[in-house]
C-alpha cells in the first residue's frame, strides 16, 4: 500500500523534526532564522503520532480480522512474534542510543542526555515495561513502542475473545449473527477510550489511553469492507459523529488529527487509492522513507545527540551554523535509519536474534555505567 508508506514517511519526518526542533543546543541557536516553523515543529509535530496509530489498527485489522472475526490459530504466538518483530530494530538502537549517551555525556551538558542506565532499566527496555515500571526513557520516542504493542496486544484478544469462549465452550461455529461481535466490541473499547480514557493522563502509559485512534483505524478497514456505497456512507458518517462527540465533549488537537486521518483513510481506500497503480514513480522515495520509518523514530535520537555534542564545541558560531547541524542530522539520521533497516528491520524476526540483541543492550549498559 504505497499512500501508506508514502503517509508514514511524512509523518515520520515531521517527528523527527519535532524532536530536532526541541533537543539541545541547534534548535535554540537556529531559533531565530524561523521562529514560527520552529514554533510550530515544538508544539504541534508531536500530533504526527496519530498518523502511525490510526495507520497501525488499519493494518492490525487487516492482519487479525480482515472478516470481522479472528484469522489467527494461535494468538500467543501472534503476540510473540509482534514482539520480535518490535523488538530486534529497537534493542539495536536503544544499544547505540546507550554507548552515544556515554560518549557525549561529558561534552554536553543537557537534559536531554540520559543518564547512566541501571540494570533494572535495562531489563524493563527490553521488555517494553519501563513506563509501566517509572523508568525514565533511555531514547526519546520509546514510549511509542511498549504502547504500540500492548494496543496490538488488546486488539487481538477483543476480535478474539468470543472466537476463543466459542472454542472453550464447544459451541457451533461463529454464525452470521455473532459475525461482528469482536467489531462490537472494538467500537465499544474506542468510544470509551476517546470520551472517557483518553482524557485521563493517568493512563497514558496504557494502551486503553491510545486505543480510541487505533480503533479508528480498525473501524475504517472495516467499513471499507462494505460492498453498498449507502452502507459505506452510513458506516463513515458515524464514524464522524462519535469523533465529532467526543471532541465536542473534550476538544484535543490529537483526536482531531486522528479523526481526520481516519476519515481521509476511508476515502482512499473505497476510491482505491492504496492501490500501487495510483502512484507516480515520483513518490517512490517517500515510499522509501515510509518502508524505514520504523528505523528512523527509533536511530534518530542518537544521532541527534551526537551532532549536538559536535556543534556544541565546535567554537563560536551562529544561528546558520546551527541550521545547517539540524539539516545535517537529519541526513544523517536517514542514512543511519537505512542500515538499521536493513541490517535488522528486513531481517525475519528470531529469537536468537532477541536474545542476542538484549544480551548487547545489558552489555553495553553494564559496561557505560561502570
Amino acid at each position: 500500500m504505497p499512500l501508506l508508506d508514502a503517509a508514514k514517511g511524512i509523518a515520520c519526518a515531521v517527528i523527527v523534526g519535532h524532536h530536532l526542533s526541541r533537543y539541545g543546543p541547534m534548535p535554540a541557536g537556529a531559533y531565530a532564522l524561523a521562529p514560527d516553523f520552529f514554533a510550530w515543529l515544538s508544539n504541534e509535530g508531536r500530533l504526527a503520532v496519530q498518523v502511525f496509530l490510526v495507520i497501525a489498527g488499519f493494518l492490525a485489522a487487516a492482519s487479525l480480522a480482515p472478516d470481522g472475526t479472528l484469522r489467527v490459530d494461535r494468538p500467543v504466538a501472534r503476540i510473540l512474534q509482534r514482539y520480535g518483530r518490535l523488538v530486534m530494530p529497537y534493542l539495536a538502537a536503544l544499544t547505540v542510543c546507550v554507548l552515544v549517551a556515554a560518549v557525549v555525556r561529558p561534552w554536553l551538558d543537557e537534559e536531554v542526555v540520559p543518564a547512566s542506565p541501571t540494570f533494572g532499566q535495562l531489563v524493563a527496555h527490553g521488555l517494553l515495561l519501563q513506563d509501566l515500571l517509572g523508568y525514565e526513557s533511555l531514547s526519546t520516542g520509546v514510549w511509542y513502542v511498549a504502547i504500540d504493542f500492548q494496543l496490538f496486544a488488546l486488539a487481538l484478544a477483543l476480535v478474539g475473545l468470543p472466537t476463543l469462549l466459542q472454542r472453550a465452550s464447544g459451541a457451533a461455529p461463529v454464525n452470521a449473527g455473532t459475525r461482528w461481535l469482536p467489531v462490537a466490541l472494538v467500537v465499544v473499547l474506542a468510544v470509551t477510550s476517546l470520551v472517557l480514557f483518553n482524557r485521563n493522563a493517568g493512563l497514558d502509559d496504557t494502551a486503553f489511553y491510545f486505543f480510541g485512534t487505533y480503533g479508528l483505524g480498525m473501524l475504517v478497514f472495516w467499513i471499507g469492507r462494505a460492498t453498498r456505497f449507502s452502507t459505506w456512507q452510513s458506516a463513515v458518517a458515524m464514524l464522524a459523529l462519535v469523533g465529532a462527540g467526543a471532541l465536542a465533549i473534550d476538544w484535543r488537537s490529537r483526536i482531531a488529527t486522528a479523526l481526520v486521518t481516519a476519515l481521509l483513510l476511508a476515502v482512499a481506500q473505497r476510491r482505491h487509492w492504496l492501490s500501487p497503480a495510483h502512484w507516480p514513480a515520483l513518490a517512490v522515495p517517500l515510499q522509501r522513507l515510509g518502508r524505514m520509518s520504523y528505523s528512523l523514530f527509533l536511530i534518530h535520537f542518537p544521532v541527534l545527540l551526537a551532532m549536538n555534542a559536535a556543534v556544541a564545541n565546535a567554537g563560536p558560531h551562529g544561528a546558520w551554523f546551527d541550521a545547517a547541524g539540524l539539516v545535517a542530522t537529519f541526513g544523517l539520521s536517514i542514512a543511519a535509519a537505512a542500515l538499521l533497516y536493513r541490517w535488522v528491520e528486513a531481517r525475519p524476526a528470531s529469537w536468537r536474534g532477541v536474545f542476542t540483541l538484549f544480551a548487547a543492550l545489558l552489555v553495553s549498559g553494564i559496561v557505560v555505567s561502570h
